[in-house]
């Protein structure tokens, strides 16, 4: 089984977007190739062919490797909902609740699991390219790990290091991670990659130099940063915290960022049109009285988050805006607010307990704890769309006599306010679609450049793969993948 496996010095140092580049890369050589993560956790997540959920990094993968979303690539995913709980999805459904007391004994008994997923992508590729979570200098985290040193050591998969120079030091989190590894984990380590260098290289090689020296392991080169990553989907939402600079020039459409945000990535097309500034709002600002659409975004608890909205001011601002006649959207949890009352008898998100929502459309929200996975088409506001659910919970009620959406099984789906402001949908993804996109855009007074989402993210990727071809040494990393299978 031919491996190899992408660790970092810490998070958000970009080992998503390289497993990404390495996919299509290699799949560019002809290699038949296939992305992998034991253990992810994100509130960010896509539906695969085979009717379960996976990470969205783990979709962007397969998309740069030209394959078919399947569960096998994220067997385990942790879906944050409290501070000290994750809903727990194993391949691809939900199996319980995983509590911060029990993580490293609940993580141990699901390694049986991950190797099953991973031994049948190997069964049906060339190689396999692994992506690790945080960092193995987590030795706290070391006891019952499958996600870094414990997945790779029962596999038996190389692993190449990076570090983010961006972030400063290096040097050190690469000489560092050296040593507190375990000796044997350090072992499994055959090389680094320096991430997102800013500059002339020059000026770097005498660091590069000592890395090699301090930490033993080759350099397999020295990735710059990159214009492309700024176009592809992110799975983190630590980059949604940043300031709002509007455009005068642009229609606002204005996104609160809450606690539980989940598929943000559903607001990524709008960032590509040249008539639209997307604005995401952090905790403390106000929504601005300018925008021209509010998005309430999906959410994995969407009574906390409700509770977050209220505790902003966020729902007087949304009622003011819609007021003023400004149109607002929900997407999946942001659909559920803007009713007037969500119910949680049996506890999914915590305590059983019943909330009011905006009372903006004429439905109420019971969550339940079967979860709607679905791929879905249809039309919406007479447009063509497509895209997935992803939710527990029913929602009914006289304003759903004017559905958002018809979709081709015949069920609808949505709401829509009587004065035809408020928008309420299951559907994530649905802003992909060119055709959807221009009418809601036409509704804000702006107009749409028709850009193809998946084209320009396919774009992206190929000029990500390009990159990683100049700056590293894909034919060593390549060899190294296949001597695990030797």
């Amino acid at each position: 089984m031919a491996g190899l496996m992408v660790q970092g010095t810490g998070s958000d140092v970009g080992k998503s977007v390289l497993v990404a580049g390495l996919c299509r890369a290699l799949a560019n050589r002809g290699l038949r190739v296939l992305p992998f993560k034991p253990q992810n956790m994100s509130n960010n997540a896509a539906v695969t062919v085979d009717g379960g959920e996976i990470g969205r990094a783990q979709a962007l993968q397969a998309i740069a490797a030209r394959a078919e979303l399947h569960t096998d690539m994220n067997p385990v995913l942790l879906k944050p909902q409290a501070d000290r709980t994750s809903q727990l999805i194993v391949h691809g459904k939900v199996r319980g609740t995983l509590h911060s007391a029990g993580f490293r004994e609940g993580r141990r008994n699901l390694l049986p699991e991950v190797m099953d997923s991973y031994r049948r992508l190997a069964g049906r590729c060339d190689v396999v390219v692994v992506e690790g979570a945080g960092s193995p200098a987590e030795i706290n985290l070391r006891e019952g790990d499958i996600a870094n040193m414990g997945f790779a050591r029962a596999a038996q998969v190389p692993v190449v290091l990076v570090g983010d120079i961006d972030r400063g030091g290096v040097i050190a989190s690469l000489a560092g991670t050296r040593a507190v590894l375990d000796p044997d984990d350090a072992a499994m380590i055959r090389g680094f990659i320096v991430n997102k260098f800013r500059g002339d290289p020059a000026l770097f090689a005498d660091g590069y130099l000592a890395i090699e020296r301090l930490t033993g392991w080759p350099g397999f080169g020295l990735v710059p940063w990159m214009s492309a990553i700024a176009r592809l989907p992110s799975e983190d939402a630590v980059i949604l915290e940043r300031g709002l600079v509007a455009d005068p020039g642009k229609r606002l459409v204005a996104c609160p960022i809450l606690p539980r945000i989940a598929n943000f990535d559903d607001l990524d097309p709008l960032k590509l049109e040249a008539d639209v500034e997307v604005a995401m709002i952090p905790p403390g600002m106000p929504i601005p009285a300018g925008a021209a659409m509010v998005v309430l975004p999906g959410s994995k608890a969407t009574i906390a988050d409700m509770a977050f909205l209220r505790e902003q001011g966020w729902d007087i601002d949304i009622l003011a805006h819609h007021r003023r006649g400004g149109a607002v959207l929900g997407i999946c949890g942001g659909y559920q607010m803007l009713g007037r009352r969500i119910s949680d008898p049996l506890g999914i998100e915590g305590e059983p307990q019943e909330v009011a929502g905006l009372g903006l459309l004429d439905v109420e929200t019971e969550l339940r704890a079967d979860k709607a996975l679905h791929r879905v088409a249809g039309t919406a506001l007479g447009a063509a769309m497509a895209g997935y659910e992803m939710h527990m919970g029913e929602t009914a009620g006289p304003g759903t006599s004017r559905p958002f959406a018809r979709l081709d099984n015949e069920r609808a789906d949505g709401a829509i306010s009587p004065d035809g402001l408020i928008l309420g949908t299951y559907c994530h993804g649905l802003l992909s679609g060119p055709a959807l996109r221009a009418v809601l855009l036409e509704r804000i007074g702006a107009r749409s450049g028709g850009v193809d989402h998946a084209h320009a993210v396919d774009a992206a990727l190929e000029e990500l793969a390009a990159g990683l071809e100049c700056h590293l040494d894909i034919g060593s990393l390549l060899s190294l993948a296949r001597s695990s299978a030797a």
